[in-house]
């Protein structure tokens, strides 16, 4: 298949509070840690890559991501790629949406709920459906030696319906920028290609 023919959408985490996601130069686009990079990256290489900012990510609920994300083109030749409750989001999509894709790459997965928050309680609990197997291509979960606790525990959760290759590097954290002191992921690069 053509890269021309590939196309890429990114979904990013959830964010404590609405300051940490202002980008006044694009604010229709979210601009946090290695995204930037990889849509960049992406692109000079042919593949249309989207990376949609998700209405109050600071208080996710699903119906309005999924209302959001449906805006953008999914088939058989699209990669999905999701950070932290990104991931959560789109796993639930596919068990939903039945819809078949190329790649899903699940950048520190996480499915574990802060306590006392009912909007990221709502989000997180759900069952995850194993059939995705059947109809992604490839399954691929990116974590970290260093990730956070709930992370940990989180890609156990997924990996116990999902068949997925697990790509631990070290030094990372929760991928975002404090953790990586980077905003370079050649190794997500490396997978999508």
């Amino acid at each position: 298949m053509e890269k021309s023919q590939l196309n890429c959408i990114i979904v990013h985490g959830c964010p404590s509070s609405p300051k940490e996601l202002i980008d006044i130069n694009d604010p229709g686009s979210y601009f946090k840690h290695w995204i930037p990079y990889v849509k960049k990256e992406l692109t000079l290489r042919g593949i249309h890559t989207e990376t949609p900012m998700m209405p109050s990510p600071w208080e996710p609920d699903y119906e309005t991501f999924k209302k959001e994300f449906e805006k953008y083109p999914v088939s058989e030749n699209t990669i999905l790629i999701g950070h932290s409750c990104g991931c959560a989001f789109l796993v639930r999509w596919l068990g939903e949406s039945k819809q078949r894709i190329k790649k899903l790459i699940l950048v520190a997965p996480w499915k574990i709920p802060k306590a006392n928050d009912p909007f990221r309680e709502k989000f997180y609990v759900y069952p995850i459906d194993e059939t995705i197997n059947d109809r992604v291509g490839e399954i691929v979960m990116f974590t970290s030696d260093d990730e956070r606790e709930d992370g940990k525990k989180s890609l156990e959760i997924y990996l116990r319906s999902l068949k997925a290759k697990v790509i631990e590097l070290k030094g990372k954290g929760h991928y975002i920028l404090r953790d990586m002191k980077t905003e370079e992921f050649p190794e997500l690069l490396t997978e999508v290609i």
